[in-house]
């Protein structure tokens, strides 16, 4: 049995090579992350995966699971440790070796096994190492069941188990790529970027995509774990400017970035105009309201009050509810309320029967947005873009502030923003229309220009967006403002960027 986990070892030293390190913040929201050797250790990654095998004993889940790894230099070695653990706690292992986290989750569907362990650092920079994990397909872990697991790694509670196994499982890239492009022709002539950021799309996305019928300029398609031009992240504005440089050399009608594990789509249109994806959003679900009236839709609290507003959408009845920022949030309640598609800011896209299976999949958001250009013939994605009614949005800030303490400083910041409401208060001048505290505090004024702040669940940051439909201006007085909150805590640092 292995030791019970510490969080304070050195590496290079005797205790690093016979006790599991686990620093307890690595135990997001909804999936796990740590810096590998300063945060978690292999052992720390066997104990992860006895740990998770234990919880899905618990759970009285049928003790199969289907695991894949990531394209960074590190990912096979992690997943063998965590691959060792699972199969101390009598789990039966199936490993597709590298895959796309969608693609993980398409081998539960395709193997009809109900558990899933995706090694994955998604699109943090090398050196972070992490899983995403579930137990009931479509939908992965959220904080009941991660703060379950944490319990039972950090207090020791691993337990092992006779009838462990592993398979490797062989097919299962073609078989997904089948799965998407069988049936599928788009007729319009379409010239499209493929960027992958040299990450695990790059084994994926260009042959995908080529196999609908459209010429594709695959951007950083060949692998290298080493990200020589940028993390593949198309939230990242150093992503969408390379896209944007691409399409106007190509001349291209669309560019489609994809992060390192290939569940989020980043949109540049023919312009080179970088459209947030919650924008991309509104288009798909405007296309998607069309085809099926009344149609009902999640979207997370970083996103574009436009869901809400837009005339379009209202035409077609569509409703949008908005709910917690994280995939595995978005994924449950679009899930559980029968929703026909979920949208995030950060380019996770759910998409429920008959588009998609439930879970977030870059390609499969890339796809509608093809078919949306199909359906549309006599419009470029840029006139569809100008279509909608302006708004001043900002990309996603993240100052700074450590793990430890992000969700006390963001509770804070929550009662100052409820005191100023409830004392009659105003933001940017004006009355405070609604205070919305779902996941952080997002406060609005009367004239609709909002602000949100929240913790990041996967990284040691807040979250900081601003949106205005009336003026830059007021986009740039309610940032100031949030900001001036902001720089009361002394625990909050730089951002990465500002408007």
């Amino acid at each position: 049995m292995l030791a019970i986990p510490r969080a304070d070892l050195k590496s290079n030293t005797l205790a690093y090579e016979v006790t599991p390190l686990v620093k307890p913040t690595g135990f997001r929201e909804y999936d796990a992350r740590w810096v590998l050797e300063k945060e978690i250790n292999l052992l720390g990654i066997q104990a992860l995966g006895q740990g998770l095998g234990t919880l899905i004993r618990e759970m009285g889940k049928e003790p199969r699971i289907v695991v894949g790894h990531d394209f960074r230099s590190y990912s096979t070695s992690i997943k063998q440790a965590l691959i060792v653990g699972l199969m101390s706690a009598g789990i039966e292992v199936n490993d597709i070796g590298l895959a796309l986290s969608p693609v993980a989750y398409f081998a539960q569907f395709d193997l009809d096994i109900p558990c899933v362990a995706m090694v994955t650092a998604s699109h943090n920079e090398n050196g972070w190492t992490g899983v995403k994990m579930g137990a009931a397909r479509p939908l992965t872990f959220g904080p009941d069941e991660m703060g379950r697991l944490k319990e039972i790694v950090l207090n020791g509670e691993l337990k092992s188990f006779a009838g462990g196994s592993y398979k490797f499982i062989d097919g299962v890239r073609t078989r997904y790529m089948d799965d998407l492009s069988e049936g599928v022709k788009i007729k319009r002539k379409l010239k499209v970027i493929a960027a992958c950021g040299n990450g695990t799309a790059g084994a994926y996305a260009p042959e995908t995509l080529a196999r609908l019928g459209i010429e594709v300029i695959p951007m950083d398609a060949e692998l290298d774990h080493s990200f020589p031009r940028y993390n593949p992240n198309p939230e990242d504005m150093e992503m969408l400017h390379a896209m944007r440089d691409a399409v106007r050399e190509h001349g291209a009608d669309v560019a489609l970035g994809f992060d390192g594990d290939g569940d989020r789509c980043g949109v540049v249109d023919d312009e080179g105009e970088e459209i947030f994806a919650d924008k991309i959003g509104v288009l798909i679900a405007r296309d998607l309201s069309a085809l099926h009236r009344n149609a009902q839709f999640v979207v997370d609290v970083k996103s574009t009050g436009l869901f809400v507003t837009d005339p379009v959408l209202l035409a077609n009845g569509a409703k949008t509810e908005y709910w917690k920022t994280g995939h595995s949030y978005i994924k449950r309640k679009s899930h559980e309320m029968g929703a026909l598609a979920g949208f995030e800011k950060s380019g996770h896209f759910f998409f429920n029967k008959p588009i998609g299976r439930g879970y977030d999949d870059g390609l499969v958001a890339a796809i509608a947005l093809l078919h949306m250009l199909d359906r549309n013939p006599d419009k470029k994605l840029s006139d569809l873009r100008k279509s909608l009614p302006v708004t001043y949005q900002s990309p996603t800030m993240s100052p700074h502030c450590a793990d430890e303490t992000k969700y006390g400083v963001v509770d804070k910041i929550v009662k100052t923003i409820e005191d100023r409401a409830k004392s009659g208060g105003e933001i940017i001048g004006q009355k405070i229309r609604d205070v919305v505290t779902v996941n952080g505090v997002r406060i609005t004024a009367e004239d609709g220009t909002w602000g949100l702040v929240r913790a990041s669940s996967n990284k040691p940051e807040l979250v900081v967006v601003v949106e205005s439909p009336t003026s830059k201006e007021n986009m740039k007085a309610m940032f100031d403002e949030l900001d001036a909150v902001l720089k009361t805590h002394p625990e909050i640092g730089a951002y990465n960027q500002k408007i």
